[in-house]
């Protein structure tokens, strides 16, 4: 009931206050300051009459951020918690128990714990969950539970998790520890250095530059770039991170707004590292923002392919706007571009569909653009690779499964199971897979597919409209082919999802700095893109 009221009255009286100052401010001042008063007189009547109490920053936190939802995903409002969570996140440095949590409706779960840090020490592992910090039950924390666990350097936190059924208490001395922007680099062989960019933070490109010069002194002639996973960051470091690949003064992005202040060009600004090196990007459906600017740069400079899946699609712009009191917004002000002009953002958050829902540009309405060479590249839908590794790609169901947190579930009652020693040598066998499918039906695993859905829509008006009994017989076979789609959908993905599992094992034994090593040996995608890079022929007709 109380949401209700929120989202019926109280978001869009609060819209206003974002307003207030700017360009629609002044165009607009009598709608505005209507619709302040409004609001004002609401808050108050709420706050001084319902019939229980109320809490008026949560109220008025909840009416904010529950009312950006209907702009875009990336304007945010930031309390003074979110404020500092923020900072630490572009900065790079944390100080908690070392380890990324997954928060539950009424516990914490250990996603990670980073190697040697304080939480692997007290011997926490991934899939713990956290149901006490010191004397706060997670369940009845209202804000994010994961705050419970920063705190000072040197002070001690009490954790209460389960694990496997029992019950245990740990305490953890927190400490201070830096969040690596490039946590792995190594030569996968003679000559090809490969580095992981995880994340696009203030070291970002200082980060890069150190472990390239490393690996040029180990002998790499050539390079592999790694982006997967790579959810993007800050834009100046997406430009460094490009200029390291090519000269000065070259565009690597252009930012267009509705408020021309907004609208810049993005040149690099210093000399390049080595701009003649053979490279690699690989991307993946999770590589976003940064990751795009720098992926499609290189790409319409032909200065690297690019290997992989289409990445995330996330051609907008946001900027960091402070408040009052502490408190900050992040808005979105503007769209991106590549050199040749593309916008590679995929949804389309402002016609939405009937269910609210934003749309997807489809293929066919995608434009092309040209790279430097002359080759055909496309906006609409993120970044497309030159060469694509078709099983990595995400399937709905795949996407499914691991949205239930099956994958992780299986890995987590597998790591008490089995005794792994052997690191290069692991595999997922068919045995093991045979039993994630049992698991997967054990945890009554189901999902709905879009086709099922638009099915379901159509029987629905037929009964209205009085031809059901017309189209039960054509009805019941499509169902009846769907369920049995379903029925060998796991099967049929098997390929993709015996490498999720894989990753997510290995983590458990040999943490991420094992997994990336595993990586240089057994990945497909590596091991595509060292075929490219080392056929000098194959890699220049690509880019030709």
């Amino acid at each position: 009931m109380k949401k209700s009221l929120y989202k019926k009255i109280v978001f869009p009286a609060v819209a206003v206050l974002f307003f207030f100052g700017t360009t629609a401010f002044k165009n607009d001042f009598f709608e505005i300051a209507k619709q302040i008063e409004i609001f004002t007189t609401l808050f108050k009547e709420i706050n001084m009459n319902y019939v229980d109490d109320t809490n008026p920053g949560e109220l008025m936190d909840t009416a904010i951020k529950s009312m950006l939802d209907d702009l875009d995903p990336y304007t945010q409002f930031y309390n003074e918690q979110d404020v500092e969570a923020s900072r630490i996140n572009n900065a790079g440095d944390y100080t908690g128990i070392g380890a990324r949590v997954l928060t539950l409706e009424n516990k914490l779960v250990i996603i990670e714990p980073y190697q040697h840090y304080a939480a692997d020490k007290a011997g926490l592992k991934a899939g713990d969950e956290i149901i006490k910090v010191d004397n706060v039950n997670v369940a009845d924390f209202k804000d994010d539970a994961a705050n419970l666990l920063q705190g000072a350097a040197g002070t001690e936190v009490s954790i209460t998790y389960k694990r496997q059924g029992k019950t245990n208490t740990v305490k953890i001395i927190r400490e201070s520890q830096e969040i690596k922007a490039v946590p792995y680099y190594a030569m996968v062989d003679e000559k090809t250095g490969y580095v992981v960019l995880r994340k696009f933070n203030d070291k970002a490109s200082s980060e890069t530059i150190r472990a390239i010069k490393a690996l040029k002194n180990q002998g790499a002639t050539q390079l592999i770039l790694d982006l997967r996973g790579n959810p993007g960051g800050l834009l100046h470091e997406a430009v460094n991170v490009t200029n390291i690949f090519v000269p000065k003064d070259q565009l690597v992005v252009t930012t267009k707004s509705k408020v021309k202040k907004y609208n810049k060009t993005y040149y690099t600004k210093r000399e390049a590292i080595d701009t003649e090196i053979p490279l690699v990007v690989l991307i993946d459906g999770h590589s976003a923002s940064a990751s795009e600017i720098v992926s499609g740069a290189l790409q319409d400079m032909d200065r690297a392919v690019v290997v992989g899946t289409r990445s995330f699609g996330k051609g907008l712009v946001q900027r960091p706007k402070p408040l009052t009191y502490g408190t900050q917004m992040k808005i979105t002000i503007s769209r991106y571009y590549t050199p040749s002009g593309r916008c590679i953002q995929a949804l389309d958050y402002w016609n939405r569909d009937a269910d609210g829902k934003a749309t997807r540009t489809q293929q066919e309405n995608y434009n092309a653009f040209k790279t430097r060479n002359g080759r055909n590249v496309f906006d609409g839908g993120g970044v497309q690779p030159d060469i694509e590794v078709e099983f990595a790609k995400q399937t709905p169901i795949t996407k499914a499964i691991s949205n239930e947190n099956l994958v992780f579930n299986f890995s987590t009652d597998y790591y008490y199971s089995h005794n792994i020693e052997d690191l290069q040598n692991f595999e997922v066998t068919d045995s093991d897979f045979k039993a994630f499918k049992t698991f997967i039906k054990a945890n009554n695993f189901n999902f709905e597919t879009k086709t099922e859905k638009a099915l379901t829509n159509a029987i629905y008006v037929a009964k209205e409209e009085e031809l059901d009994a017309v189209i039960a017989s054509d009805y019941k076979d499509l169902t009846d082919a769907l369920h049995s789609y379903k029925a060998n959908a796991v099967e049929a993905n098997k390929t993709q999802l015996k490498s999720l599992l894989t990753d997510e094992i290995i983590k458990r034994y040999f943490y991420s700095e094992g997994l990336y090593d595993y990586y240089t040996t057994h990945n497909a995608e590596i091991k595509k893109a060292l075929s490219i890079i080392n056929n000098p022929t194959q890699y220049a007709s690509i880019l030709r």
